[in-house]
């Protein structure tokens, strides 16, 4: 990353990734690490983890400790108002990818 403004734009990303799969089903972060690797993300506990604790201290999503898998995970759930954030910036990013893609002709969108 070669800037600040540039990694705040890659740390929005990757909180609009956690507001869907979290609003998908509970999340934890080595499982949202693996996930976010897969999309190309170069992401580690020291990106993921604070970033999960900010969104719990926003309100966006709830932390529940959980040994059901034989060793105790935190499992990450979004909350009413990340469902809220989350449906206005899908609004927001569908008619900005409409926008992105279409076809210019002249300096026109057509």
């Amino acid at each position: 990353m070669e800037s600040r403004y540039e990694k705040k734009i890659y740390l929005s990303f990757l909180s609009i990734h956690i507001l869907y799969h979290a609003s998908i089903d509970p999340i934890y972060g080595s499982w949202m690490i693996e996930e976010l690797q897969h999309h190309g993300y170069q992401v580690g506990p020291s990106h993921i983890y604070p970033l999960l604790k900010e969104m719990v201290d926003e309100g966006l999503l709830v932390c529940i400790e959980n040994s059901d898998s034989g060793r105790m995970r935190k499992y990450y759930s979004i909350t009413d108002k990340g469902i809220g954030l989350f449906q206005q910036l899908n609004k927001k990013i569908t008619e900005l990818s409409h926008e992105i893609h279409q076809k210019k002709i002249g300096g026109q969108h057509e």
